[in-house]
């Protein structure tokens, strides 16, 4: 039990929101998390930017699984036996636009053994809209939505009968920093059995050009959708940030595979932030926030990056171009 001395303020109870940007824009250089570009508007901003001419990553990897979906769902199911149980637990589901094409195939290959879904997301609101839909255009696929982060989810699977095909998709591992995307593979990989496999998206490295115009695309979505942040950060934490005062800065490195994007500060200003009890943020002018990574990877890459976190490589499905690979994995 904690008691506040007679004269001191109460606590104040932060949410973990507010929690990051009190930690992120207190520490040199600032940065703010990408997970946080997802709420309602992100989330329709992000649905305009897969449609940009720009912005490749979307449907090449749906086409990938337009051409080889069969291909994928057999590698998925190779750990299992005729009529045993399947989950496909996808991590960060989103509209479930390429997975349907997936569960199409494992739907039609498992006639008896139909595998059951599990979209695990964090936002209840874009779960129910996915089963909604499932409901529709798959009404014989067993769905069981799952809201939580993603290491929760996966350790209350764990004990779940069967086999699972666990999806990781959209090239989301490149907004780790490489230390981080193997640990994050270690942590999927730590309750996965023999039988079980892990299917990653991953963007391959290819024209500097290509990959930077894909972060800043001549129409401004993704410009908004970065500074859509910050106006979230003003109607949910009560912060005074003046969007006309900063700007969308993306960069690309081709020697470490590095696309990084900032909001900049056009001038010298203070910030503050209600739900932090007012505490202000001084910024310099042109001083940066980081707000996302998205790494780009070679094969050789990727299989040490398996290796590392326990993992091998199965089996490699890629794009014409050579443009991304979507790889299943199994516990090595």
């Amino acid at each position: 039990m904690v008691i506040n001395e007679p004269n001191s303020p109460p606590a104040i109870a932060l949410s973990s929101l507010a929690e990051h940007v009190q930690q992120g824009l207190s520490q040199t250089p600032k940065t703010l998390s990408s997970k946080y570009f997802y709420d309602e508007t992100g989330s329709q901003l992000f649905q305009q930017i897969m449609a940009l001419p720009e912005y490749y990553p979307t449907r090449t990897e749906l086409a990938i699984f337009r051409a080889q979906g069969a291909a994928i769902g057999q590698a998925l199911g190779a750990g299992t036996g005729p009529g045993e149980p399947l989950a496909v637990v996808e991590l960060g589901a989103g509209d479930g636009l390429k997975t349907k094409l997936l569960l199409r195939e494992l739907l039609a290959a498992r006639p008896g053994a139909a595998p059951t879904y599990v979209p695990v997301d964090i936002s209840p609101s874009a779960l129910e809209g996915l089963v909604a839909t499932l409901r529709q255009e798959l009404p014989a696929l067993p769905t069981e939505p799952l809201a939580a982060e993603y290491g929760a989810a996966l350790r209350e699977l764990a004990t779940r009968p069967g086999a699972k095909a666990v999806l990781f998709l959209g090239s989301n591992i490149g907004n780790f920093a490489p230390a981080e995307q193997q640990q994050f593979l270690a942590a999927l990989a730590e309750p996965l059995t023999p039988a079980d496999r892990l299917l990653v998206g991953f963007d391959l490295r290819k024209d500097p050009r290509r990959i930077r115009a894909a972060y800043d695309d001549a129409a401004g979505v993704t410009a908004a959708f970065n500074l859509n942040l910050l106006r979230r950060l003003n109607t949910e934490l009560g912060a005074d940030f003046q969007l006309a005062d900063w700007q969308h800065f993306p960069d690309y490195d081709p020697s470490t595979g590095a696309m990084r994007s900032w909001l900049v500060s056009r001038r010298a200003q203070t910030v503050r932030v209600g739900a932090l009890g007012g505490q202000a943020f001084e910024f310099a002018a042109w001083e940066a926030i980081h707000t996302e990574n998205s790494y780009k990877f070679s094969l050789p890459q990727i299989e040490a990056l398996a290796a590392g976190a326990g993992l091998r490589v199965v089996e490699v499905f890629e794009d014409g171009n050579h443009d991304f690979a979507d790889v299943v994995l199994a516990v090595g």
